[in-house]
């Protein structure tokens, strides 16, 4: 197989199409049909996803909760600005960050939230020069995050947004993701139950998007690209939906490119998903076999990046190239709050 290369994966995303806010109708987005064998593009709204799923199917969703992990403080002796993104719970209250400026965040600095409602001490520097912040407080740390913390919006995103819930799934449930699974912020529960109604079965799987999803690649060869580890839990009864759906001929379809990793992170070499927890740095390009997943829902990602790489290894990098020139062409929205596709 050839090199494959990050420059393979490039196109021309003019910035306006950078979806800023989220539609008021979360399920009135567009959504562009691809089938993944023949390339053809059909041309439709969210809510049509209905149509294409299949009594005897399983929607596997990631359902995760953000949390409102970026907090603005202070440095406590210069009263400088500091900005810290919580990426990653290692104990108790010492978390793994992201600080910014990161040298004004030597080890020792101690950080002040919310007219001291909150304080950080910088307890260790770690790879990539993240920081290892002890955390005191009063109370419950979840309160205060909720108090203190905004909601760790991607950088292309540049409006503030005005409701927090629009930037959770309908299902969130278990909280710890730095990033929301996106494809998910499509379903409304009345379309969820429409899905229900219609036989097709949906398997609730969990995976704490860090923020490793949005890091540029920055080497030239794919092969050399390192995935950030992100932890997953897949209970029995998931994995009994998702084995059973599999074993009957039913499709296993995925909301989002995270619901995908984690299945297949977790799947044997005969394609039976295993229950249970774990961390994957599993990197999915051209050239990957899928175990269990047979389709995708997923946004329209950034050029370059190890997503395109994903929807590239399930319909082929021609096909993924050709529906995101037609996607721009079309004028559709891009990313977080943009519009979606589904791959048949």
């Amino acid at each position: 197989m050839k090199e494959l290369l990050k420059k393979d994966f490039y196109f021309e995303l003019p910035e306006e199409l950078i979806a800023q806010d989220p539609l008021e109708d979360r399920s009135g987005s567009r959504l562009l049909v691809l089938d993944k064998n023949t390339g053809e593009i059909e041309h439709k709204v969210f809510k049509d996803i209905v149509d294409y799923l299949h009594s005897g199917d399983c929607l596997v969703l990631n359902n995760t909760k953000v949390i409102p992990a970026r907090l603005m403080g202070v440095k406590k002796e210069t009263g400088a600005a500091i900005e810290v993104l919580l990426l990653k719970r290692r104990e108790n209250d010492v978390w793994e960050t992201l600080v910014k400026p990161g040298k004004k965040a030597r080890e020792g600095a101690e950080i002040v939230f919310g007219d001291g409602l909150l304080t950080g001490k910088v307890i260790d520097i770690v790879e990539e020069g993240n920081r290892l912040i002890q955390f005191s407080y009063d109370g419950i740390f979840e309160e205060v995050l909720d108090k203190l913390g905004e909601m760790p919006l991607p950088p292309y995103i540049t409006h503030k947004l005005q409701d927090k819930n629009r930037y959770q799934t309908v299902y969130a449930k278990y909280e710890g993701s730095a990033a929301a699974p996106t494809a998910g912020l499509h379903f409304t529960k009345a379309l969820l139950k429409e899905v229900e109604e219609k036989g097709v079965r949906l398997a609730y799987v969990t995976l704490h998007v860090g923020l490793g999803t949005f890091r540029p690649v920055k080497a030239e060869n794919l092969l050399e690209h390192h995935m950030h580890s992100e932890w997953y839990e897949i209970t029995d009864e998931a994995a009994d939906i998702i084995n059973s759906t599999k074993k009957a001929g039913g499709r296993v379809i995925c909301v989002g490119t995270t619901s995908c990793r984690t299945i297949e992170s977790a799947a044997d070499e005969s394609g039976n998903v295993i229950a249970g927890s774990g961390s994957t740095e599993i990197f999915i390009y051209p050239g990957y076999r899928f175990k269990v997943l047979d389709n995708l829902i997923t946004n329209f990602h950034l050029p370059e990046s190890t997503l395109v790489m994903l929807v590239s290894a399930l319909a082929g990098r021609e096909n993924v190239l050709n529906a995101y020139e037609v996607a721009v062409q079309e004028r559709y929205r891009f990313f977080s709050f943009g519009d979606a596709m589904f791959l048949q």
